[in-house]
This record gives C-alpha cells, structure tokens and sequence, in this order.
C-alpha cells in the first residue's frame, strides 16, 4: 500500500492554493468514477473550498440519485460550459483514469490546459500526464484511495454523511459488491467504518444491483441464451451483442453493467469477455479469475486496459470482424489460462 503522506502535504497545498478546481473523471463513468469525484468534492466544500466537476459523457441512470450528481457537467452534451470550465481551472484533479484517451472529447483541452494537474487513480501503469501523481493498485477503487487521502489531510476521520456514502458507492461498484475485483482487509475495514458511521447500505445496493428495467432482465436472458460462447479447452466463455440486438430489447446506458461477470460463474472458465457493438465499433468488457492478466490481453490486442482481472476495450470493425480477431489472437494465451485454471482447481 502507498505511503500518503508525501503525497498529502502537496495535494493538500494545491487543494488550498486554487481558485478554481475542476474534478473530471473518465468517458462513460462508473460507480468508482462518481464516486470518488463526489467524495473529494464534497471535501473541498467543508473546508470552504468549492469545485466543480466534469464528466465527458452521461452518468449512467443508476447513479442519479447520488446527492450532487445532478451538478456534473456532461462534457458531451454541454461542451459550451465544459470547455469554459477546463479554461477558467487553475487546478485540475484527474480520478480513476490514468491515460488521456479516457477524457473523450475534452481530452485536448485538459491536456493544453496550463492549470496544476492532479491525478487520483489505482489502475496500472499510470502515464504520465500530472504534474502530482497519486496512484496505488492496491486499493478496491479510487474512491477508497480518495478515503484515505482525505482522512491523511483531515489530520483524522472525515465522515460527512455524503462523503461516506460516495465512498462505499465507489468500493461496492469496482468489487460487483465484494463478488469480484480486488480488495483486501484494509478494504473491509474502511466499509467496517463507513457502516459504523450510518452509511445506508439497502438503500445503496438497491438504487446500484437492483434498478434494472424488465427489458434489461430479457436482454440477459437473450444474451445467456442466444448469444454465449464457450471454448472449454481455452477455459474461456463471451457474449456477443449486435446493435439490433440492444435495439430489440430497448436498450439504454447501463443496462449490460455486470453481463462481463456472468460468465465466471461456469465450472472451469477463467476468462469471461462481453462484445458489444457500436456504430464502427466494438466495446468490449474482459473479466478474469486467479492469475490471468486481462489487463494484458485487452492491452495487447484491443486498444485497452485495465486491471489483472478486469479489462476494458474497443476495435473498430463489425461485431463478426472483431470475433474473428479474438478467436485467432486466444490461443496464443492459452498456456495462461491453463496456468490459471491449474491454481484454481487446487
């Protein structure tokens, strides 16, 4: 875990040395994103501070109800007020990315930007795009990372009651609710903390694992039973969705959210993949168990990245093109995944 503080005295400073602090997080935002974008911010107003805060897309619907959420500036729809924002900023706080492409649209702006930056992040291999670096791949999630930096600067416990709960929104989104993705004892304990302090833990999963439509609840079950492929002796399963497909069942931001994990769930599979296609291209969301890096495969082969057993990507082309990649390019990992298979059947 990362010493914070040679980092807290310094972010501390710039925190109150700026006029005007901007927060953005990655395109298409998680529960972590938001979260430790809120969390941070809602420190920055106790101590008579403001910020405003920029997303470069939409926030999925099943984040809304976050207290402030409503104040994030959707870069895509308002670049108008987005681009003043990054302009006026003479401080620029970067959570739960570490690589520019992740900004969208706004990515050239911020880059230009002559404002002090910040990055706040627990992926691998951070660039270097931040004149103070904060990065620990050791935490659940940013957000527990914006815990503990928050507690080192308040020289003790911070527990404002939106504080907290943008916190344990962050933990429970990056770990599917404890169910996947790295945490460690340091991690229960924080939550341990965050419930002793009143966070509302039923009303939290509810609005996070339990707000889907009827039409997303047909999409999976189509997608299970329509569009899943397994390759046993690559110990690999994935689920393919084409744009009629998502048309079909009505479709809206958020509502694949958790079809990557599925998969682990079958005897055997150390590598669950979900493609969904776009217009020219495809996404595509890697989940893995053990020592299989799908942070490796998505890097290499989709243009991505992420962590050892969580991954994103994206390739242009049709769905079928970018199948037929990932059925020539899997085998080649083979001796990894049966690596992984062996030390989990132990």
């Amino acid at each position: 875990m990362t010493d914070f503080g040679k980092y807290t005295k310094e972010l501390k400073k710039l925190i109150e040395g700026a006029h005007h602090i901007l927060l953005i997080c990655h395109i298409n935002p998680d529960g972590d994103a938001a979260g430790a974008m809120l969390a941070l911010r809602r420190w920055i107003i106790s101590h008579g501070g403001n910020a405003e805060m920029i997303s470069p897309n939409a926030l999925q619907k099943f984040l809304l109800w976050m207290h402030d959420a409503d104040k994030i500036v959707d870069f895509h729809h308002n670049i108008e007020k987005g681009t003043r924002l990054i302009r006026e900023a003479d401080l620029i706080i970067m959570v739960d990315f570490n690589s520019p492409s992740r900004l969208g649209k706004a990515e050239e702006l911020v880059l230009s930007s002559t404002a002090r930056k910040v990055m706040i992040d627990h992926h691998p291999d951070p660039g270097t795009l931040a004149d103070l670096i904060i990065s620990d791949t050791g935490r659940s999630s940013t957000s527990e990372l914006v815990y503990f930096l928050v507690n080192e600067m308040e020289e003790g416990e911070f527990s404002e009651p939106d504080f907290i709960e943008a916190v344990y929104v962050g933990i429970i989104t990056d770990t599917g609710n404890f169910e996947h993705g790295l945490y460690s004892g340091d991690t229960m304990r924080t939550v341990g903390l965050l419930l002793d302090r009143g966070v509302d833990k039923e009303k939290i999963v509810n609005h996070i694992f339990s707000n889907f439509s009827a039409d997303r609840m047909r999409l999976k079950g189509f997608a299970l039973h329509s569009r899943m492929v397994i390759h046993p002796d690559l110990h690999t399963a994935y689920i393919w969705l084409t744009k009629e497909d998502l048309e079909t069942f009505n479709h809206v931001k958020g509502d694949t959210e958790g079809f990557a994990n599925i998969l682990l769930a079958i005897s055997g599979i150390v590598l669950s993949v979900l493609f969904v296609e776009r217009s020219g291209f495809v996404k595509m969301s890697l989940r893995s168990k053990g020592s299989f890096n799908a942070n490796v495969l998505s890097r290499r082969c989709f243009n991505g990245g992420g962590h050892r057993n969580a991954a994103g990507g994206e390739m242009k082309g049709s769905i079928h093109d970018v199948l037929e990649h990932f059925e020539e390019v899997l085998p080649s990992f083979k001796a990894e995944l049966d690596a992984a298979a062996a030390e989990i059947a132990k």
